[in-house]
């Protein structure tokens, strides 16, 4: 054996959950990823899915998709930058730049590499970034390719993000990079004072709007369209793989910042744009959503109701106040059985574990859709109150 392979071997843990029969990754779904999908031949209800509008499987997108595809063909063979760029990418872009509010945008391959790309280059070696310790692990990737001096501030801490600004040179530039809705707790960025501090110090703002995009604003629109915060951030990232119900992803902003990132973003030049057939799902479910707010409205019912039940049957949910409803297990092993043990109940649901999480905080991540009905809803109470009252999680 290799040293490579040597050193590798170590690594067990994975092994170890599936001789406990634990193991909660790669469960292979043999259906679409609906309110109900089908694994090892059995229904069973999706409370996993980041596709928020439930819009993944709706029959308007797929056509569109389908059209898409027996016109321009499967794939793209090139980068934007090159041959990768087709007249329904920039239609695509003019649409997102409107519905962000801003003056221009930019569709990348992957949401992930939206924040690669950007954090990466925007600022320079005597430059700040400052960001959310619970920030997506892509912003977190791109800040560690930056040249730039990085701040870390505590979670949601005002006093903690001042303190890191008060250690910047006044002169140089400061970008605060934070999620909008975070994504393994379900809270909310406390944007109204981010936008405070960031006139205080001359700051610019970036949030990435991955899961609050379909959720949060008029028409969708995210977390800064909610607070009415649009013109105060300067760049608004979005990813299409959660309620655009396709994949790749976008940053909104102004000209000046587009200009240099089509001409420096590394994850944009060096890789082939997305696929006709994601570009044009992407198109639709935007119509979409825009057409149909009572998709948005339907999504908040069944999150009020969802929160209710949990909070009555004496669930740890944390600060949460969105779809994404975390339930607090505070150890691995446990987390992990318990993840079986509602798919074995019929119920699909997210472990989140160390080192994610710290060990103390790993909890099942429970996820809802515009499109499930109040009785799937109910069906899930139901089903995680007798798994965890079987593990005296709750009276």
């Amino acid at each position: 054996m290799k040293l490579l392979q040597q050193k590798l071997a170590s690594y067990t843990e994975p092994q170890k959950a599936k001789a406990a029969g634990i193991y909660p990754y790669f469960r292979a779904i043999s259906s679409e990823q609906d309110t109900e999908v089908i694994i090892n031949g059995k229904k069973v209800l999706m409370f996993g899915s980041n596709c928020y509008s439930g819009l993944v499987t709706d029959p308007r997108v797929r056509e569109a998709a389908i059209e898409a595809t027996k016109k321009y063909g499967t794939g793209m063979a090139g980068s934007p930058f090159l041959n990768g760029t087709l007249d329904i990418h920039k239609d695509l872009e003019k649409k997102l730049a409107a519905y962000a509010g801003k003056e221009d945008a930019m569709i990348y391959s992957t949401g992930f590499e939206v924040n690669l790309g950007v954090v990466s280059c925007l600022t320079g070696r005597e430059d700040y970034i400052l960001w959310d310790e619970q920030d997506h692990a892509s912003i977190i990737e791109g800040r560690r390719l930056s040249f730039s001096q990085s701040l870390k501030y505590k979670h949601n801490d005002m006093a903690s993000l001042e303190a890191q600004l008060q250690k910047c040179n006044p002169d140089k530039v400061k970008l605060i990079v934070t999620d909008g809705v975070f994504s393994m707790e379900g809270d909310v960025c406390k944007l109204p004072d981010i936008v405070d501090l960031a006139h205080k110090y001359d700051a610019s703002i970036m949030v990435d709007e991955a899961h609050g995009i379909g959720v949060f604003g008029k028409g969708g629109r995210g977390v800064c369209d909610h607070f009415g915060l649009t013109d105060e951030v300067d760049l608004i990232m979005g990813t299409f793989s959660k309620s655009f119900a396709s994949l790749g992803g976008f940053i909104a902003t102004d000209e000046v910042i587009t200009n240099y990132l089509r001409h420096h973003s590394r994850s944009y030049i060096f890789t082939a744009s997305i696929t006709p057939a994601a570009t044009a799902a992407v198109s639709a479910a935007l119509d979409i959503m825009l057409a149909e707010p009572e998709r948005q409205d339907h999504l908040w019912e069944n999150t009020h109701y969802a929160l209710e039940g949990f909070r009555q049957m004496g669930c740890e949910i944390g600060h949460t106040e969105t779809p994404i409803i975390p339930l607090f297990i505070r150890d691995n092993n446990l987390t992990f059985l318990i993840t079986r043990e509602l798919l074995d109940e019929g119920i699909f649901v997210n472990p989140v574990v160390s080192p994610a999480v710290a060990p103390d905080d790993t909890l099942i991540r429970f996820s809802l859709m515009a499109t499930h009905t109040r009785e799937q809803v109910t069906f899930a109470l139901e089903k995680i109150q007798k798994v965890f009252r079987s593990h005296n999680l709750i009276p």
